[in-house]
């Protein structure tokens, strides 16, 4: 499926869409505000996206699949940090007034621009090699819980640990490229419960009571994320009898796993009767969103993931782009889980919660 095939409302939010669904969470600002005058908020995320800069500037620095990078990477750096102050003199410069998603579209858009087609592949390649051989390990610790609310937790516990390894926040990809990351050392280590947003519980009491039929979730991270986070919970969920659809990037954004790595990756962890750990895989389908950013406008995806999502009974939403800066509060016409770790004090500060806290939201629909 190329990118620029007509693109569709994702089929199972609440309609009618436009005035039930908004994609962006934290509001950069409401209708009485000037709009010649940049909001306090729009400030602080301006600065949030102009603070990132030198740590994209130094991944294209160092693309040697595109000439001239050196020169290249500061022609980025020099437009987009333009077009960034333009927004705090004029919000309605360039497309505006900018919010999360307009912000990340023209950070991708100057990179590729410029060639710039995949700035994270290396340490992407690296750390889904690095998590590959985990593996293994992870399914293990998983399966070594009995049947039972602990087994689920420790998944969910995965996600989040996998979640931290995000090259989008500038604080997390600063302390990645001093010591890496160790998964099961984030494990042992997230915050303490009650999260931020934590509705693990309930989901506990549905997960115990009755399975799922079909389950999309949208992907976030290479890596750890996807690799130690979700597919043990997805094969958790294969192993319940659910048909799982993975839906993924079309394009390279940041370190987000694509849809063509993702079959890479489920191909490489398959044994040659196509299991995963001794988990059918004939039910795990992989889709290709249709998106390209590292967060998602669910008004606008691909009809190849529409088509797999008409009659499917459970949504999930991973990573803080996907599931907290854009969609936390979207509502679905089925039951929705939206998983992610906060990784800017920005979006800490607006749920009222800690740096590093993690966002568990279930929303179950009765009427089924």
């Amino acid at each position: 499926m190329e990118s620029d095939s007509e693109m569709v409302a994702f089929p199972l939010l609440l309609t009618p869409i436009e005035s039930n669904y908004r994609a962006c969470t934290i509001p950069y600002r409401f209708p009485s505000d000037n709009p010649r005058k940049a909001t306090p908020t729009e400030l602080q995320w301006i600065d949030l996206f102009l603070n990132s800069i030198p740590s994209f500037k130094k991944r294209a620095e160092a693309d040697d699949t595109v000439s001239d990078s050196a020169t290249r990477a500061e022609k980025f750096a020099q437009r987009y940090s333009e077009i960034l102050e333009d927004f705090k003199k004029d919000p309605e410069s360039h497309g505006g007034p900018p919010d999360c998603i307009l912000l990340c579209r023209l950070r991708e858009q100057i990179l590729r621009e410029l060639g710039f087609r995949d700035i994270f592949k290396k340490v992407k390649d690296e750390e889904n090699a690095k998590a590959i051989s985990l593996f293994k390990e992870v399914i293990r610790l998983n399966d070594s819980f009995e049947e039972g609310p602990k087994r689920l937790e420790n998944l969910a516990r995965g996600i989040f640990a996998g979640n931290i390894f995000d090259l989008g926040s500038a604080q997390l990809a600063e302390v990645f490229s001093r010591d890496g990351m160790s998964f099961l050392a984030s494990c042992q280590n997230l915050v303490p419960r009650p999260w931020v947003v934590d509705d693990l519980d309930s989901f506990k009491v549905r997960w115990s009571k009755k399975s799922w039929k079909k389950a999309i979730i949208f992907v976030d991270n290479s890596g750890a994320d996807i690799i130690l986070g979700i597919l043990p919970f997805a094969r958790e969920l294969l192993r319940r009898g659910t048909q799982v659809v993975l839906a993924a990037n079309d394009l390279p954004s940041i370190n987000d796993v694509t849809y063509h790595e993702l079959i890479e990756i489920i191909s490489k962890l398959k044994d040659d009767k196509g299991m995963l750990e001794g988990v059918d895989t004939s039910n795990l389908l992989i889709a290709n969103s249709g998106n390209d950013l590292p967060v998602i406008d669910l008004a606008s995806v691909s009809q190849e993931l529409a088509y797999l999502a008409s009659d499917a009974d459970l949504v999930v939403l991973e990573g803080m782009g996907r599931g907290i800066e854009t969609n936390l509060y979207a509502q679905f016409k089925c039951d929705s889980v939206k998983i992610g770790m906060v990784k800017h004090p920005e979006v800490a500060q607006f749920l009222g919660g800690r740096l590093y806290d993690c966002v568990f939201k279930y929303n179950e629909v009765s009427s089924q």
